[in-house]
């Protein structure tokens, strides 16, 4: 009897000891997956606001990670874009900041200081900025810290009525091997209103962000590479100013966007304008027009080709606590399929250079081409637009200058200076 009793012990033990090494398995396969799990439960406080669907995909990658990492958990706060940095302001000087937040760039300057730097946690700057395209880099490498991670990627672009260029027998560019010059383009809209019966050649949105293409464009910047001066007022910045005039005043360009306010995405909506100069969102915003035929098309180039490329990227705080575990959940969220995940199913761009094709359920097309625009983006135009400190006190002068220009009341070149009068002022403010 005691020896059966002894035979039963041992095979107990075995028993045991094969379960805790299966309990260990699965523990470290968890780990492998996401890279956090296996250690304390954790709560991650994920500020995030949604332009459109991408909350919803988001929430379904969060879920999967969760799956991955049962000591993870995500806590998603919805919030308006409005009040982004009021919440993250109140939340930062209350000693409670969160441990995750999605950053516009217009934000990401502003919270550098409270950032965690990912640089250690990724695999160092190099490694990690190499899977980028190059032109963000500006945005979220700061004095090389890694501030954030890129989560898509957005540009400016062309935007073109179908309908009215095919009846006025006008083709665009279908390569960049043929794309026009500025002056071939004008000579185009002319002739799409003149034959196609298009009431304006084009439409640009009423903002300096938008207008900066044209300045990229001509080879000029807002501010020299260095941040210590302003440069819009050299020969490239006058003459993109001019050029903008010009657009105006020999009617391919209504002046009532710039001078009224008028919305140019109604404009382009009614199907009398032939083009409009806006960002890749508008792929997703014009989706349900029905009215007539459009499509995007390369931009015309002046003395080089340029984009200015923008984005969203999500920033981890020191002093959450949770700074390992929110490093790792970035690391999850850059890579290739989490990151392409997350962009084809919200109808973005990828900022990843091996994400730039994604099979779209729609425009897969036209983001290819609004992709090829951020790869021939002049690097000024990142630099000039992620000093966010700097660019918020000078943006409405730049915006009130080109409108005095377009009615005629200064020059191109009294304009410009005026403007580098308030970045020269701006930057000066800056290093107090």
């Amino acid at each position: 009897m005691k020896k059966h009793f002894k035979v039963i012990s041992i095979l107990m033990v075995f028993v045991l000891l094969a379960l805790t090494s299966m309990a260990c398995a699965k523990k470290d396969d968890a780990g492998s997956a996401g890279g956090a799990a296996g250690g304390k439960n954790v709560t991650l406080d994920f500020v995030w606001f949604s332009d459109g669907k991408e909350g919803e995909v988001m929430k379904n990658i969060i879920k999967d990670y969760e799956t991955k990492n049962p000591n993870v958990k995500i806590n998603l706060i919805e919030i308006a874009y409005k009040d982004l940095s009021t919440k993250l302001k109140t939340m930062i000087t209350g000693g409670q900041p969160p441990a995750l937040a999605r950053i516009s760039t217009t934000e990401i300057g502003a919270f550098s200081n409270q950032a965690l730097d990912l640089a250690t946690y990724v695999g160092g700057v190099d490694k990690f900025t190499e899977q980028f395209i190059d032109s963000i880099k500006p945005y979220y490498v700061v004095n090389n810290k890694v501030i954030a991670a890129p989560m898509d990627v957005t540009a400016n672009g062309l935007f073109y009525n179908k309908t009215l260029f095919d009846k006025a027998g006008v083709k665009v560019p279908t390569s960049p091997d043929n794309i026009w010059t500025w002056d071939e383009f004008q000579a185009a809209l002319k002739q799409v209103m003149e034959k196609g019966g298009a009431k304006y050649g084009m439409v640009w949105d009423f903002t300096p962000h938008r207008w900066s293409t044209l300045l990229y464009q001509f080879g000029g910047s807002m501010i020299s590479p260095d941040g210590t001066k302003a440069t819009i007022n050299d020969e490239a910045g006058v003459q993109a100013a001019e050029y903008f005039k010009k657009l105006h005043t020999d009617g391919t360009m209504p002046t009532s966007v710039w001078f009224g306010g008028e919305n140019p995405n109604n404009l382009f909506r009614s199907g009398t304008v032939a083009a409009h100069l806006a960002g890749n969102w508008m792929i997703s915003n014009y989706k349900d027009i029905t009215n007539f035929e459009w499509g995007v098309t390369y931009m015309p180039k002046a003395k080089q080709r340029s984009s200015v490329p923008g984005g969203k990227f999500v920033m981890a705080f020191n002093g959450s606590k949770v700074e390992k575990e929110a490093a790792d959940f970035i690391q999850y969220l850059s890579t290739k399929e989490v990151n392409s995940k997350f962009n084809q199913e919200s109808l973005f761009m990828s900022p990843r250079k091996d994400s730039a094709k994604l099979d779209y359920e729609f425009g897969k097309e036209m983001f290819e081409i609004f992709s090829d625009e951020l790869n021939n983006t002049s690097a000024a135009a990142a630099e000039d637009w992620s000093k966010q400190t700097i660019v918020p006190k000078f943006s409405n002068d730049l915006k009130n200058s080109l409108v005095e220009v377009i009615a005629g009341k200064t020059t191109a070149k009294e304009a410009m200076d005026k403007t580098a009068k308030a970045i020269d002022k701006a930057i000066a403010e800056d290093k107090k």
